[in-house]
């Protein structure tokens, strides 16, 4: 089943702003919090899909991404998603947006003060064919990155043992109540003897000091969906660095770089080739085999054709990454002139320029390449 558009699922038009996209993302995740709907698979469903479009939405670089690429910009295709996660993530991310509609989620607003840790993102590039990007692939990379410390599941701790921290009780943050003129203001902060964690190592991890992680190596597979342009960035969510002692990993932010074609260019979903045919050939017409993103083509060229001359091969070009079609391979005919001409040779052209037949029509002229190019493009 396809992911439907975000702003679909937020009900709000591609040109809304911070602001009502934060309204309409608390005005769903309100309607289907799971306080509200106990047990119920379809409201949870509806919950994490509408924190996906804002978890998007609300970033102005992953929007930028969606608007360009759609799902695959952001990981639709990659990998991803908050299918991953479960919902102390979504809630470590975007508790504020809930205010005070709801004391806590899943018994406690203590459990919730405490500060969730965040591994960091990593960024790789990684070079496409065009056959690659024609067909989409699976591209298996090796990464150097932290993750989680087997020793200790990436608690940190030795035994796993830990010590409720005395100055917060547990909750991650300090609340202090003033006496102000307007009366009892009362002010939260994060705990400075556990950061936040609510809890304190009893004995430190052997294998880690305590982090939670470690580096090594992993293999990571990638889908590249097909039609990726140079530039684009896929994000896999989840697969970047592990977050120390706990928490949410980073995401895996993959560049897609082009290999050049030795002989095809690409223009946006089409393909460019430029076909140097002899004069006799083009007089006489001629069928030739050109290289296309997946094989051979045999075209054919017609008796009199012009030097500039493009011919279009349908659907030989590159798809859309959205799955908006197909773009076309464009053929741009060159007539080739020789530049050493043997004593025979020269006197059959002398021959033919005298011949009527031989002399330039401008009414026949081609349109220049780049006029025609732009016909296809526009």
């Amino acid at each position: 089943m396809s992911k439907r558009d975000y702003y679909e699922v937020l009900g709000v038009s591609k040109n809304a702003g911070e602001d009502e996209i934060k309204k309409a993302y608390r005005k769903l995740a309100i309607k289907y919090h799971p306080d509200k709907n106990p047990d119920d698979k379809a409201a949870e469903d509806k919950f994490k899909e509408a924190a996906e479009a804002y978890e998007i939405l609300s970033n102005a670089e992953k929007r930028q991404r969606f608007d360009q690429f759609g799902h695959a910009g952001v990981g639709g295709s990659a990998g991803g998603g908050f299918g991953g996660m479960n919902m102390d993530d979504i809630f470590s991310q975007f508790g504020d947006i809930f205010g005070g509609a709801f004391g806590g989620f899943g018994g406690g607003g203590a459990q919730r003060g405490r500060r969730v840790n965040r591994g960091t993102n990593l960024r790789v590039k990684v070079k496409l064919a065009l056959k690659d990007i024609a067909n989409g692939v699976e591209k298996k990379i090796k990464v150097n990155k932290q993750v989680s410390c087997k020793t200790c599941a990436g608690s940190g701790a030795k035994n796993g043992n830990y010590d409720t921290c005395r100055q917060c009780n547990g909750s991650g943050v300090i609340t202090r109540v003033q006496q102000t003129i307007l009366g009892a203001m009362q002010t939260q902060s994060t705990c400075s003897a556990c950061n936040g964690e609510g809890r304190i190592i009893r004995d430190k991890c052997v294998s880690c000091h305590g982090d939670g992680v470690v580096r090594e190596e992993e293999v990571i597979s990638i889908n590249i969906p097909a039609g990726v342009a140079e530039g684009m960035q896929l994000s896999m969510q989840g697969k970047g660095n592990a977050a120390p002692r706990g928490g949410i990993n980073g995401d895996l932010l993959i560049v897609v770089e082009e290999e050049e074609h030795p002989e095809l260019k690409r223009e946006g979903n089409h393909v460019l080739y430029s076909l140097n045919v002899s004069f006799p050939d083009a007089a006489l017409g001629i069928t030739v085999e050109i290289p296309t993103i997946e094989a051979k083509a045999k075209i054919k060229i017609e008796p009199g054709t012009q030097s500039g001359k493009v011919l279009r091969l349908k659907g030989k070009g590159l798809p859309d990454v959205n799955s908006y079609g197909r773009g076309d391979q464009l053929v741009e005919i060159s007539i080739f002139t020789p530049t050493h001409l043997s004593a025979e040779e020269k006197k059959q052209l002398e021959a033919m320029r005298e011949s009527k037949n031989f002399e330039p029509n401008p009414s026949k002229r081609e349109k220049g390449f780049f006029d025609r190019m732009k016909e296809y493009f526009d």
